[in-house]
């Protein structure tokens, strides 16, 4: 029985891209839920050097000091599977990515944070942007590793409402008068 022959290069050609990283912040809740403290992202429609790019470029658009990239991965995953399912996308990709290069007047993912930011706003109204801002609002904030990294607990209804999962927990307003709210159970 003959075994294909793949060489490494042919391999890499039929393969999209790998991000890889490490989870800063050993100790926050992103940890807890992580079963390691390395992530890696295989891409099947980007390079590794677009989706680390991209990584950046959510991260600037969407910025949180203390959230980590294996977050912003998720955005990245979902571009991908994008460029993946419509012809269109992937060159809209490279097209905004070579955009940014230009407004930066070098290499765009080398330059500080604010060269990258204002290189991002001079885009702001392309397909390009418009495309990752929208899909990065899905992406990033609807998932188990932003809601741990925010302290969201997530929807009320399959865990049983609100009432009795930190409802009435304030405690920077002054207490209302009982007779303002009936009992919630009688």
């Amino acid at each position: 029985m003959n075994e294909p022959s793949v060489n490494r290069r042919r391999f890499l050609q039929g393969s999209g891209g790998l991000l890889l990283g490490t989870l800063l912040f050993s100790s926050g809740p992103i940890a807890l839920l992580a079963p390691s403290h390395t992530w890696a992202l295989e891409t099947h429609s980007l390079s590794s050097d677009q989706a680390a790019k991209l990584l950046t470029v959510v991260r600037r658009i969407y910025p949180h000091d203390n959230m980590e990239d294996a977050v912003y991965a998720l955005v990245v995953k979902a571009l991908d599977e994008r460029a993946a399912s419509d012809p269109s996308i992937r060159p809209m990709i490279e097209q905004g990515l070579a955009a940014l290069d230009t407004q930066a007047g070098g290499v765009w993912a080398k330059q500080d944070e604010s060269r990258q930011v204002a290189a991002l706003q001079a885009i702001a109204q392309t397909p390009f942007f418009n495309l990752v801002r929208s899909v990065s609002v899905t992406a990033l904030y609807s998932n188990e590793l932003a809601y741990a990294h925010f302290g969201y607990e997530g929807a009320s209804f399959p865990k049983g409402g609100y009432l009795m999962r930190g409802f009435n927990d304030l405690d920077w307003l002054q207490a209302a008068p009982a007779e303002a709210s009936p009992p919630a159970f009688s």
